[in-house]
């Protein structure tokens, strides 16, 4: 008689057997969530961490402030569109924004490799001045560090910013309330496509460019005009589907998106089509979704065209009650497709 043999089905999610950090790690993904909720968020656990939000929001002397930092490790350190130096002042003002923050001071800290031309720190030294006098902040502090040669990659460079909340609103995850409109600043997956053309030498018929740029402007016109923002989500690593997950868990709701508002450059198309990349999960430097009441959705949409960061600004979808922490995307056939972390990384080293 044949022996009879146990057939089980396994998804083949990148395993770590060997204890040891891989870059997926660092893409935004659920391997990444999986280390801060095992190692990080446990250690230092407080009411600011648990919001899971882009910064944290303080009261000092009855002044509420964000707070927030970052550090990049982008390769290549230039590429269409952008450098390191426009990502580390963009993407803080713009953690910075997503807390409903006007930013207003910033540190800079730079880890140079020895061998870094001179050239190519002045160039990302001009490019940060250019972006912070563009977003109307300061860098008031910083420090300098060069580590041997091969162990720093050229240059890495971490920022922290201060920002000062005009306004009485909470804004963050879990605000966001069933019948909350949702709000897309523009179109998706240009920073990823950038990078990873110049990393691979990569050439298309027309020039891809990152969408790297601060969203200050339109962030804080919405909150001028007396919109109720809820919550605000810039689409950096994992993208928009990694951003609406992340959310949808957090605040416990379900996200109903439709797929045809949702801008993708043809080029980019193409070019994640050759690649096998998902624009929705590429990462963007210059886009954001705004959670908001659906009588107030028109108006905001109407606010944030007047500004070129959010000209493409589009109403991509609705908060539902149930089923909680889930997100479905209606595609531009008519079908479902259910929305998840990445499982490991789709590009790495983006930011």
């Amino acid at each position: 008689m044949t022996e009879e043999k146990t057939f089980t089905l396994s998804c083949p999610l990148p395993g770590n057997e060997r204890r040891q950090v891989t870059l997926a790690h660092g893409g935004g993904g659920k391997l990444m969530h999986d280390l801060l909720e095992r190692y990080i968020l446990p250690a230092f656990r407080n009411p600011q961490l648990d919001a899971r939000h882009d910064g944290a929001v303080l009261t000092i002397k009855d002044t509420r402030v964000a707070f927030t930092t970052d550090s990049y490790v982008v390769r290549p350190l230039f590429f269409p569109g952008g450098d390191i130096g426009s990502l580390a002042i963009n993407g803080t003002v713009n953690d910075l924004a997503m807390c409903g923050a006007r930013p207003a001071y910033l540190s800079a800290a730079l880890i140079m490799e020895e061998g870094l031309p001179l050239e190519s720190l002045d160039r990302i030294i001009a490019s940060m001045q250019r972006c912070t006098r563009a977003a109307g902040v300061e860098v008031v502090t910083g420090d300098t560090k060069v580590v041997d040669k091969g162990k720093g990659d050229g240059i890495f460079i971490n920022t922290a910013g201060v920002g000062v909340i005009e306004h009485g609103l909470n804004i963050g995850p879990a605000n966001v309330r069933p019948g909350d409109a949702i709000l897309l600043s523009g179109d998706l997956g240009r920073h990823g496509i950038a990078i990873m053309a110049t990393r691979e030498g990569l050439e298309f018929e027309s020039a891809i460019e990152s969408d790297c740029a601060s969203v200050a402007a339109p962030v804080l016109a919405l909150l001028d005009a007396g919109i109720q923002i809820h919550c605000l989500r810039d689409l950096t690593r994992g993208g928009l589907a990694t951003a609406l997950v992340e959310l949808a868990e957090t605040a416990a709701v379900h996200l109903a998106v439709e797929e045809e508002p949702i801008a993708v450059r043809e080029d980019v198309c193409g070019a994640c089509e050759i690649l096998g990349f998902d624009p929705l999960y590429l990462a963007n430097e210059g886009r954001f979704v705004a959670f908001l009441p659906e009588a107030q959705a028109d108006q905001a949409l109407e606010i944030m065209r007047q500004y070129e960061v959010a000209d493409g600004a589009v109403r991509i979808g609705q908060v539902a009650q149930s089923p909680a922490g889930t997100v479905v995307l209606k595609t531009r056939i008519g079908t479902a497709r259910v929305l998840d972390m990445l499982s490991g990384e789709q590009l790495p080293r983006i930011c």
